[in-house]
């Protein structure tokens, strides 16, 4: 056989082997990526996902991040403060906090966590935290869909002291494909919304105010909720028409204000609605509260009415 005929034959041969160790390296590579997912986070993700959806329209919270720091915070829902006290994002109890407490060794020993009764509890408490967090506020300013920004954000703003916690939130998004819930229900989002809302909060739940030109149906659509629920949680008629500046919230009033706001002086322009606006009470609780018949006179100015 010529020279060159048997230098073609060995590299037709060694191109077939080069082909064949790349098709097994690629395998290779595929197999260890799949080791790498977690059955108990896949399942995980699938139980919570749609939460973690509901809060990101409410608060503009990237749905990736609050996945991955419930996945990092409670081991997937396994850790001790998941599953007996619904604790998925290690929140600790902090002076302002006076719902449901328990005691767990973190930095240091018996330390006081928030406790809550359902795990959705939990993720509703995590988005307001961040939410009404000072130190946390620069994050608003980013993309819903910067989920590194996102990441480095928290971590800067000192939520965990583990010098790795931006790191293992992207790696944790980017394994598990986190980062299409922002684009599916952000993304989207955000174009069919250019210019949404602010949150705010009072009494513990999600309010926005209204603007001149908003309907009932407009407001249900950014926030993914049904115009009868708003007119219902609002005490408004069908056909109430927005001038800008109403109350509006996105969740049903309680039956008393919050502990700091015991009682209230009433000023020009209150009206029993108003002021029940104001503090996040059901109309009929505050004027049951306050001994008063729902059609009596709308109160003085210098009246002292009590909230809880």
């Amino acid at each position: 056989m010529c020279y060159i005929c048997i230098r073609f034959s060995i590299l037709k041969d060694m191109r077939k082997y080069l082909t064949l160790i790349i098709i097994f390296l690629a395998g290779l590579s595929a197999t260890c990526y799949a080791q790498k997912r977690n059955q108990a986070y896949e399942d995980y993700i699938k139980k919570y996902r749609e939460i973690a959806v509901d809060e990101m329209k409410k608060y503009h919270i990237p749905a990736s991040i609050t996945l991955a720091q419930g996945l990092l915070e409670s081991g997937a829902g396994r850790s001790t403060l998941a599953r007996k006290s619904n604790n998925h994002f290690g929140i600790k109890c902090g002076s302002s906090w006076d719902g449901r407490t328990v005691r767990h060794d973190d930095d240091r020993r018996n330390e006081c966590f928030r406790a809550y009764r359902h795990a959705r509890e939990s993720y509703e408490d995590h988005s307001k935290f961040l939410r009404t967090g000072a130190r946390y506020a620069f994050l608003f300013r980013l993309k819903i869909t910067d989920y590194k920004g996102w990441a480095r954000g928290l971590k800067k703003a000192g939520y965990a002291t583990d010098p790795k916690y931006a790191d293992r939130l992207i790696s944790i998004i980017e394994l598990y494909e986190l980062y299409k819930y922002d684009r599916k229900g952000g993304l989207e989002w955000v174009e069919r919304v250019p210019n949404p809302h602010q949150p705010y909060l009072a009494n513990e739940m999600v309010y926005v105010i209204a603007r001149r030109g908003d309907t009932f149906k407009s407001l249900g659509y950014e926030f993914d909720i049904s115009s009868r629920k708003l007119r219902k949680y609002n005490e408004l008629p069908k056909d109430y028409e927005f001038r800008g500046g109403e109350v509006i919230y996105l969740e049903e009033k309680r039956k008393k204000a919050t502990k700091d706001h015991i009682v209230y002086v009433v000023k020009a322009g209150d009206s029993m609605y108003s002021i029940s606006q104001m503090f996040g009470i059901k109309l009929k609780y505050l004027y049951k509260m306050n001994k008063m018949d729902e059609d009596a006179p709308a109160p003085k100015v210098g009246d002292i009415l009590r909230l809880r």
